[in-house]
């Protein structure tokens, strides 16, 4: 299929495909007037994609991955380092978690303070 066939089947847009073309993510073949050919399972491969980006792996995570990734269903086989690239993930955003929790503390008792003030203000 062309480019513009799996643009509309995925709903990404044509520059989103060629970036993921760039990434590594995604190689189409080309025919003999040089277009794009993309496998009967890039839409499979590009909801895949997709769906790693949503969860917050970077694309060059995604390129290591996604050999790993058979089939239309969730999950990834797990080949050789994606459990340990999963779990660092996980740790990161458990740290980012807890860095913005206590951001969020800070800044309401910025907030609480000020309103006190405020009512103290004759």
């Amino acid at each position: 299929m062309l480019i513009g066939e799996l643009s509309r089947r995925t709903g990404v847009p044509h520059r989103l495909l060629r970036y993921y073309e760039e990434q590594g993510l995604l190689c189409p073949g080309r025919d003999s007037s040089g277009y794009r050919v993309y496998a009967p399972d890039a839409p499979h491969v590009v909801a895949r994609i997709r769906g790693m980006l949503a969860a917050g792996l970077s694309t060059g995570a995604i390129r290591e991955m996604l050999p790993c990734a058979t089939g239309a269903g969730p999950g990834i086989d797990p080949c050789p380092e994606v459990l340990r690239t999963m779990a660092a993930y996980l740790d990161r955003m458990d740290t980012d978690i807890a860095d913005l929790r206590r951001r969020r503390a800070a800044l309401a008792a910025f907030r609480d303070a000020t309103e006190a003030r405020q009512e103290r203000v004759p």
